[in-house]
């Protein structure tokens, strides 16, 4: 039998937990899909990740309170 190390768990844990609220995150975060073909500057990406990282806090948020009902 094979003993997973506790913090490669914690890592999957929070990996999957990521995944289970990518759908809610893209979507609370509204950003556009870019067209094709054209590609994003620095600094539209850097303005995208700031709306993801606290658009996933948010759906973190929502789903813990959701659970803790």
């Amino acid at each position: 039998m094979s003993t997973v190390d506790p913090s490669v768990a914690e890592q999957q844990r929070r990996y999957r937990e990521f995944l289970d609220l990518m759908p809610l995150m893209i979507s609370i975060a509204g950003l556009p899909a870019s067209d094709i073909g054209k590609y994003y500057t620095e600094e539209q990406m850097e303005t995208r990740i700031f709306a993801l990282r606290h658009a996933y806090k948010m759906a973190r948020q929502f789903a813990r309170e959701q659970i803790a009902r």
